[in-house]
C-alpha cells in the first residue's frame, strides 16, 4: 500500500469503477449504543468556541415529503472560495450545531470550502419532524425511521445546488456515515464528487433480538409504532421505538453488511458507489482504529466494483467527537477535497 503524499496521513487504494442501482436503508443504528457512550465521554468544550472569521447563516432545507430541517452554512471569502461545498451530517443523538461540528465548519471555511452542517429527521434523541393534520410525526434517535433519512440528504444536496454548488462532498459523522453512504449508493448523484465516513461503523450489523422484534411487531400491529421498546441487554436505560426497530430489522442484507465484511454477502451496497471515498477515525478511544480501516480497504478491494479511490486516515489525539482536534479534521477533509477539484478551477 502506497502513501498518498497529497493528503495528510492518507493511504490510497484504487479500485475498479462500478455500475448498478440498489434500494437502500441503514443498519448502523445497531451499533450506536457504543458510539453514544463514547460521545457522552467526550467533552465537546463549547465554552472554547470563538467567533467565526467568515459569514455564518442559519438555513433550512425541505424534503420531498415535507420535512423541514435546520442547518448552518459557513462561507469563505470570495477570494478563497472553491467550487465544491462540504455537507456535514450529524451522528446519533446530536444535531447540526454540536460544538465540534461548528468548529469544523469554521475551519473548512478558513480553507476555502463552504460547509453546510445540516440536521436530518434523525437529529437528537427525539424531535417532532412534522405534523400531518392532527398527527404528530416524531423523529430522532428513539423515534426516527432511518430508511427515510435519504430524503433529507437529497434536500441538502438540492439546497447546495440552489446556492450555486454543482459539486458537493458528503461527510457523515458516526451514524451519519451510514446516511451519506446510503444516499450515494441509492442515488449515485453525479453532484456528489466524494463521500467521507467520519468514525462510521465498518462491520456488519448483527441480527435483531427476537424478543424485541416480537414486541415491536405486536406494537406496530396495534398501531403503536411510537411506543418504546427497552433493550434489556444494556447496563443503562436504552430505548428505541417499535417503528424504528422494525425499520432496522428490515434493512436489506447488502446494507446490513455494507462493505462485504462477511464473504457470504452478495453484492454489498458499497459496490454501487462510484465516487472516491475517505474514511477516518480518531486515535483516542474512537469506535474504530487503523485495523478497521485496513479491513475496509481489504473488503472493498475484493469486490468486482466499488469506489474508484479509497483513502484512509487516523486523526491524531482525537476522540470520537474530535474535541480539540477540529482543525486537524478540517485539514484532512480539505486536502482530500482539493484532489477532487475540477482541473479548470485552478484550485479555487
Amino acid at each position: 500500500m502506497k502513501t498518498n503524499t497529497a493528503v495528510v496521513n492518507l493511504l490510497t487504494t484504487k479500485c475498479a469503477p462500478i455500475w448498478g442501482w440498489l434500494p437502500a436503508t441503514t443498519a448502523v443504528l445497531a451499533s450506536l449504543g457504543t458510539a453514544f457512550l463514547v460521545l457522552q465521554g467526550c467533552a465537546p468544550r463549547p465554552e472554547n468556541q470563538k467567533p467565526g472569521k467568515f459569514p455564518e447563516e442559519l438555513v433550512y432545507a425541505r424534503s420531498k415529503d415535507d420535512v423541514v430541517n435546520g442547518g448552518a452554512i459557513f462561507t469563505p471569502s470570495k477570494d478563497l472560495a472553491k467550487p465544491v461545498a462540504i455537507i456535514w451530517i450529524h451522528g446519533w443523538g446530536v444535531n447540526f450545531y454540536q460544538p465540534t461540528y461548528v468548529a469544523i465548519g469554521r475551519a473548512l471555511a478558513e480553507r476555502g470550502y463552504t460547509c453546510i452542517t445540516g440536521n436530518t429527521r434523525m437529529h437528537d434523541l427525539g424531535n417532532v419532524e412534522a405534523w400531518r393534520g392532527e398527527k404528530r410525526i416524531r423523529g430522532g434517535g428513539y423515534w426516527g425511521v432511518a430508511s427515510e433519512e435519504v430524503r433529507d440528504l437529497a434536500a441538502w444536496v438540492e439546497f447546495a445546488d440552489e446556492r450555486g454548488f454543482k459539486r458537493v462532498v458528503l461527510v457523515g459523522h458516526s451514524a451519519g456515515a451510514a446516511a451519506v453512504r446510503w444516499y450515494e449508493a441509492e442515488k449515485q448523484d453525479a453532484r456528489v464528487v466524494g463521500v467521507v465516513l467520519a468514525s462510521g461503523s465498518i462491520g456488519a450489523a448483527g441480527p435483531t433480538d427476537g424478543d424485541q422484534l416480537a414486541q415491536a411487531t405486536r406494537l406496530m400491529t396495534q398501531g403503536e409504532g411510537d411506543a418504546l421498546v427497552r433493550d434489556p441487554k444494556r447496563s443503562f436505560p436504552s430505548y428505541i421505538s417499535a417503528a424504528t426497530l422494525l425499520d432496522i430489522a428490515n434493512t436489506p442484507p447488502e446494507f446490513k453488511d455494507f462493505f462485504g465484511v462477511q464473504t457470504t454477502t452478495t453484492n454489498p451496497a458499497v459496490t454501487r458507489i462510484r465516487c472516491p471515498l475517505l474514511a477516518f477515525f480518531g486515535t483516542r478511544g474512537d469506535v474504530g482504529s487503523a485495523k478497521e480501516l485496513e479491513l475496509l480497504k481489504s473488503c472493498i478491494g475484493r469486490q468486482s466494483s466499488g469506489p474508484r479511490r479509497i483513502d484512509t486516515a487516523m486523526i491524531q489525539h482525537a476522540d470520537h467527537m474530535y474535541a480539540g482536534e477540529e482543525a486537524q479534521v478540517a485539514q484532512n477533509i480539505a486536502r482530500w477535497a482539493d484532489t477532487l477539484l475540477p482541473l479548470d478551477s485552478g484550485g479555487k
